[in-house]
């Protein structure tokens, strides 16, 4: 039986590209197309696809995309394809019930052997991919290890607040000191931020601020830490 499979993209190109990708494949048959994500519900319904490729970065598309899908037709597995994601965007994607992960700028055999392996039923992550969340110190295996929810990360301004203070390297007794809380609260809001964003370290934090603006990258150039 062939490999039905759905795009879900907003661009022609991207479109168009997974259309030659995949069409001269054996196993894979594209039965269809969707822009945004109104009309993806419909088409899991008439098009019964095994496999959606979707940029749930992509306008008109987001996580919650994925886990509308997954709920609507639990036979279907989703792989994300995206340009250079963001920590956040992997593993709000994951957490969101992706089975695989692969970039845009892929190899082409990797995003064919994604679609296979998908629909085989194992996971795929592109070795791009993979570097991405090393970069991020993302532990992979703790990640799909841990109870899924369909809830997108969310982190309180608190939360926020913290992780900008731990990057600007302040002790857990000065945070404390500053936003009139104990340092056994500081710690566990810590571990609980680490835990949603799936790093494993201090470091993976501070990437996280730099990333997202909590923190501006040129104290760690002047002062010899590295990121």
């Amino acid at each position: 039986m062939p490999i039905r499979t759905l795009l879900a993209d907003h661009a022609d190109l991207a479109l168009i590209g997974l259309r030659q990708i995949l069409g001269g494949v054996d196993r894979i048959m594209v039965v269809g197309e969707v822009r945004e994500a109104k009309m993806l519900g419909d088409a899991l319904d008439a098009l019964r696809p095994d496999v959606v490729l979707i940029d749930h970065t992509a306008e008109g598309f987001d996580a919650n995309a994925i886990r509308d899908g997954i709920q609507r037709r639990k036979r279907t597995r989703f792989i994300s394809i995206t340009p250079d994601p963001s920590p956040v965007a992997l593993m709000n994607a994951v957490r969101g019930g992706v089975t695989s992960y692969v970039k845009k700028d892929c190899d082409a055999q990797e995003i064919i052997d994604a679609v296979l392996h998908t629909a085989d039923g194992d996971r795929f992550f592109c070795g791009k991919i993979v570097e991405a969340m090393q970069r991020a110190s993302i532990d992979l295996d703790r990640l799909v290890d841990v109870e899924l929810t369909c809830e997108p990360i969310s982190l309180s301004e608190r939360e926020y607040e913290i992780i900008a203070l731990i990057a600007d390297g302040l002790s857990y007794t000065r945070i404390a000191d500053q936003l009139h809380l104990s340092a056994h609260t500081v710690t566990t809001h810590r571990r609980n931020i680490m835990q949603k964003l799936g790093v494993n370290n201090t470091a993976a934090l501070v990437m996280y601020a730099v990333r997202h603006g909590l923190t501006s990258p040129n104290k760690f150039l002047f002062n010899g830490t590295r990121v």
